[in-house]
């Protein structure tokens, strides 16, 4: 009987040892994998990088065009003014850029093509981590992850073009003719000018992720829908001083940044109506006596 008691064990521990280099062999093997999509994705983003390097021209003629007098959203505003009846127009102007380094446009152009690159392979990189991390997701985790991948994105590109053709030309236009005395004449830097335009432009991207954040929020039942609704002024009051820090001082550009801000606000009432926790289900419960299913002594032995 000790014999075979023994032998159970040593059988046993032999298991036990086949199982954990099993797992060290499977966390080597995620490792493998792991590297061979950073891999896939350094390639993609070099060759995109490359790409974009290659089309100098076409790249900063994009690049630089909010900067200009007649760029498209003071085209459009002075069209929408002309149909109101309102004399409105745009003072021309002309502030040229310099260059105060031997190596600084060089540099600003393997910056820029680096991170219009990244940019470009975003879908890509979103798609090689979700397929890294799908196995260990559930077939509705996996509908669900594509649906909140999907949002991020449209909404960073949503931000990303409202800095472009909103805040940073108007922003740019203000700041770059603004002067304490005529004689002090503005010449901006082109690092300033790339410094500027990509900070905005980030920054508006990560304003606009403002309904995935209360979504996350909701779903650990910090906050509701009746919370948001309940502080909507004073929510209106904070995104108008975030816009008028951010934005030149009149009141045109802080309307324009502050309404799909403050959209975003309802959106987010709106998503958490739909998708966040119900809490007053819960506390009326808690009230009622009912304190729900609770954690048994058993449940630990289950």
């Amino acid at each position: 009987m000790s014999d075979k008691t023994f032998n159970r064990a040593n059988r046993s521990i032999k298991v036990s040892d086949q199982h954990v280099n099993n797992e060290l062999m499977t966390f080597g093997g995620h490792l493998d994998i792991l590297r061979k999509m950073l891999f896939r994705v350094l390639i993609v983003v070099i060759v995109l990088a490359a790409t974009i390097f290659c089309f100098k021209t076409e790249t900063f003629n994009i690049i630089l065009a909010p900067r200009n007098s007649d760029f498209i959203t003071f085209r459009i505003i002075e069209d929408i003014t002309r149909h109101l009846g309102v004399a409105f127009h745009f003072d021309d102007y002309d502030v040229p850029l310099i260059s105060t380094e031997l190596s600084a446009q060089f540099m600003t152009h393997i910056t820029v093509s680096c991170l219009l690159a990244a940019l470009l392979a975003s879908p890509y990189i979103v798609l090689e981590l979700f397929r890294f991390i799908s196995p260990a997701l559930y077939d509705s985790e996996k509908r669900y992850s594509y649906l909140v991948a999907g949002v991020i994105y449209a909404l960073f590109l949503l931000g990303l073009l409202m800095s472009y053709f909103v805040l940073f030309p108007i922003s740019f236009q203000f700041l770059a003719t603004y002067q304490v005395d005529k004689d002090i004449v503005n010449t901006i830097t082109l690092d300033s000018y790339i410094s500027t335009f990509t900070t905005l432009t980030f920054m508006m991207g990560v304003v606009f992720q403002l309904p995935v954040f209360t979504f996350v929020l909701g779903k650990m039942g910090l906050i509701t829908a009746q919370m948001l609704k309940k502080y909507r002024q004073y929510a209106l009051v904070v995104i108008m001083i975030i816009a008028a820090i951010i934005t030149p001082p009149d009141l045109f550009t802080l309307v324009l940044v502050t309404i799909p801000i403050y959209g975003l606000y309802e959106l987010s009432i709106v998503v958490l109506k739909k998708w966040g926790r119900a809490p007053d289900a819960e506390a009326d419960s808690s009230e009622n006596g009912d304190e729900g299913p609770g954690i048994e002594p058993d449940d630990f032995a289950r």
